[in-house]
């Protein structure tokens, strides 16, 4: 596991590599963080992944800045559709890809904000599959998703913030023929897949607005029903 960076447009993006033991090719995940930016918890599912078999890169989409002067611009350009943190990403799925040790099918993951970056990157690059976390839909999702990848999706039906978001991605995924498997879970909030620690002042208000720490005993589902959706539609199809 190591520091890298990738060269994006004549910059250096600085990026989390997490490296499976053994050796490869491996399949590759581009892990796509939250609001937070790459923290250690973010760092971990990378890691995550690379103990599941992925070769798998945490792209800092802040470029080293602290969260707190990136995170608007970023929120803007998710909800967008476009702009450099979507070149980012990109950038990252196509250093991943033609790596020697990457077979050159690659999967994208995105929790809270990444998820959001993680649902609109799944119908404009060419990623095998996306994991999509709590992720904002984007605007028009039956248009938006035309010809996206296969989807993974988790949800909390005590996540205030993305009420019915489970049920409209289902039926927009349905209508545009994408496959998916996208579940909500009672009684769970934001952020249930991961141990995410809050700055001090924001743990209580993200408690009442998003139900933050709500539900995480289904963490364990959520992560098996991602990996057994990368195994199927990133892993395998890598071998043909």
């Amino acid at each position: 596991m190591t520091d890298i960076s990738i060269a994006v447009g004549g910059r250096e993006l600085p990026a989390y590599l997490a490296v499976p033991e053994g050796e490869g090719p491996w399949p590759g995940v581009v892990v796509v963080f939250e609001a937070l930016g790459a923290t250690g918890d973010m760092r971990a599912q990378a890691d995550r992944f690379a103990a599941n078999g992925y070769l798998a890169v945490l792209p800092d989409l802040y470029g080293g800045a602290p969260w707190v002067r990136c995170v608007v611009k970023a929120m803007r350009e998710m909800r967008a559709g476009r702009g450099a943190a979507y070149e980012h990403i990109e950038a990252a799925r196509a250093w991943l890809a033609g790596r020697d040790d990457c077979t050159g099918s690659v999967g994208v993951c995105g929790f809270c904000m990444g998820g959001g970056f993680a649902l609109v990157a799944a119908a404009k690059y060419g990623f095998r599959a996306a994991a999509v976390n709590y992720g904002m839909l984007p605007r028009r999702p039956e248009e938006a998703l035309r010809g996206a990848c296969p989807i993974v999706a988790s949800y909390g039906a005590a996540d205030p913030t993305l009420r019915g978001a489970a049920g409209r991605l289902e039926r927009a995924l349905t209508a545009a023929g994408v496959p998916h498997d996208v579940k909500e879970y009672p009684a769970t909030g934001h952020g249930f897949l991961t141990e995410s620690d809050l700055p001090g002042p924001l743990e209580p208000v993200a408690k009442i607005v998003f139900g933050m720490g709500r539900g995480r005993e289904n963490a364990p589902d959520g992560w098996e029903r991602i990996l057994a959706f990368f195994d199927e539609h990133v892993a395998k199809k890598s071998t043909m």
